[in-house]
């Protein structure tokens, strides 16, 4: 069987066309030298060099050896570098799934800086909801997923990315559309388009347990997947979306966002999901920048 050390010794005989000075720069006697290049062409079954009084000569058999020599050396340094790099999370790939209005924001964000940081470390996004993200991660077919409401899912961490404000879209047009501010007493009965997607509890749980604290009735117009879908719903005249923060970025016709009084600032969280005892460098290195960069 062939070994790294007897390419790297038949490597620089070849270098030196003398094995007195390749012993020298090997650091080695020459008889032991000499022994493993024998080895070498018994394995190989073939001579490597032709000797004479002045030194060696590589044979036709020995020039064409030395040029796979040197590839394999080279790949296997390559190969090193490549393990250490990925043992430090430094290359690879990251599977990251989000949903909805996740990507307006701070997660873009995150995922910029993150890239910019590592930038042989390849992002692949997958677009699942949060029940969706949950089995993913259980399988390991994801490594990071983002969504709203933490989870409590066995094996599954979850860590606060944000929070944000609660918003509603309306149609300019419309009675509220007018105003600047939107009071919660002002939603009594109005008709509303919300999202709710994947497992409870989710955005629309948070919505009714809202209404509930205020006394108010709730009014279920539509309900859609996401909160993109909801806004779009608003754009084509069927009633108002409440929604997160985030979702202000996006610009529809005839559509406006105003913040809602009345509701805390920490009304809706934004959260990473994650496998508990993951052993991924590329993962740990997000989760320390993302607790690092935390808004």
């Amino acid at each position: 069987m062939l070994e790294l050390r007897q390419l790297h010794y038949f490597v620089t005989i070849a270098q030196e066309l003398n094995i007195t000075r390749a012993a020298e720069k090997l650091n080695m006697a020459q008889p032991p030298l000499t022994r493993q290049l024998q080895l070498l062409e018994k394995e190989l079954g073939v001579e490597l060099f032709v000797r004479s009084m002045k030194g060696v000569h590589l044979t036709n058999a020995g020039e064409i050896f030395l040029k796979d020599a040197l590839h394999i050396l080279r790949l296997s340094s390559e190969s090193k570098v490549r393990a250490n790099q990925s043992s430090l999370g430094t290359i690879g790939t990251l599977d990251v799934a989000v949903f909805g209005s996740v990507m307006f924001d701070v997660v873009s964000e995150l995922l910029a800086l993150y890239q910019a940081k590592y930038p042989r470390v390849k992002i692949v996004l997958h677009t699942m909801n949060k029940g969706e993200q949950i089995q993913a991660l259980l399988k390991k077919e994801i490594h990071l997923g983002f969504s709203r409401m933490p989870t409590n899912v066995s094996g599954i961490g979850c860590e606060l990315v944000k929070y944000e404000k609660l918003y509603i879209a309306v149609d300019k047009h419309s009675s509220l559309g007018k105003r600047k501010l939107v009071k919660m007493k002002d939603l009594d009965g109005y008709p509303l388009v919300l999202f709710a997607s994947g497992q409870r509890p989710n955005f629309i749980d948070s919505i009714i347990h809202l209404f509930q604290s205020h006394q108010i009735y709730l009014n279920i117009k539509q309900t859609v997947e996401d909160s993109v879908t909801g806004v779009s719903f608003v754009a084509a005249g069927f009633g108002a979306c409440l929604i997160p923060e985030s979702v202000t970025y996006l610009k529809l016709p005839n559509v406006v966002y105003l913040p809602i009084a009345g509701v805390p600032h920490n009304f809706i969280d934004l959260n990473c999901l994650y496998r508990l005892k993951e052993d991924s460098a590329i993962v740990n290195n997000f989760l320390n920048m993302l607790q690092t960069n935390k808004k």
